[in-house]
């Protein structure tokens, strides 16, 4: 076989090598950051406007399969509770276990263990941007939570079912996810408020979904590059020109 042929013959082998390991690698990102995803994620239709403008009726929502223990202040979460209703509800955690929370102070605003809160993701619909329409206090029992939603003019949460339900808190055991973003419309991410970090216990870290994100994203791109490598590598090869026999290079026929 000429030097031509073998120079040839090694790139294109060079090239398809190259490709097929570029695309392993982005098959193993985009395929394992969607399989990341499921195991970590539940997909939810969220009925109701109660959580506006966070959240509106119709959107699609991906909550994280958390343990209700996890569940920090500031949290939006996916709870079922019977006394709330047979399907699953989406709500704001504003107090936990101990937490002693009344409405409203002489601004409107909810206090929690007596600090009053900056609620900058209401939909501030009351007059007077009030918390609530009405006063209430409650003290949480430990092991739940209290749920707010966003939309404080018509929301139905722990505020009405202080009247059915001692301090209208949920338990910690009926929290099936945490929401951390809307899927559509459009896609984007659910942040958490700085609205309760100075309390104890803060506010809970944002969930892995951007680095599945990213996972994916980068994936696809290394499945393109890759198709396009090997073509690419061996079209240079072709290409090259032969190189000279040391004879011919020194005149000898």
């Amino acid at each position: 076989m000429s030097s031509a042929g073998r120079t040839k013959g090694g790139h294109g082998r060079l090239g398809s090598t190259l490709s097929g390991l570029v695309v392993a690698v982005g098959c193993v990102l985009f395929l394992g950051g969607f399989a990341w995803a499921a195991v970590e994620y539940q997909p939810y239709t969220v009925p109701t406007g109660s959580m506006t403008p966070t959240i509106v009726a119709g959107d699609k929502v991906l909550a994280q399969r958390i343990s209700g223990d996890d569940v920090r202040r500031g949290d939006v979460v996916v709870f079922k509770d019977s006394e709330w209703g047979d399907l699953p509800l989406v709500k704001r955690v504003v107090a936990v276990g101990g937490d002693a929370v009344r409405c409203c102070d002489k601004q409107g605003r909810l206090s929690v263990n007596g600090v009053p809160l900056d609620e900058p993701y209401t939909d501030k619909a009351l007059g007077g941007g009030r918390a609530a329409g009405a006063n209430f206090s409650a003290d949480v029992p430990v092991g739940e939570l209290f749920m707010l939603g966003d939309e404080r003019a018509n929301s139905l949460d722990s505020r009405v079912h202080l009247q059915d339900k001692e301090q209208g808190s949920v338990p910690r055991s009926d929290v099936k996810g945490r929401v951390d973003a809307i899927a559509w419309p459009p896609a984007h991410l659910i942040g958490r408020p700085k609205t309760f970090a100075a309390l104890p216990g803060g506010i809970s870290s944002g969930g892995p979904l951007r680095l599945m994100a990213v996972a994916v994203v980068a994936g696809a791109v290394l499945i393109f590059l890759g198709a396009a490598l090997g073509p690419l590598l061996n079209r240079r090869g072709r290409a090259r020109p032969a190189p000279t026999p040391a004879g011919e290079r020194a005149g000898v026929r």
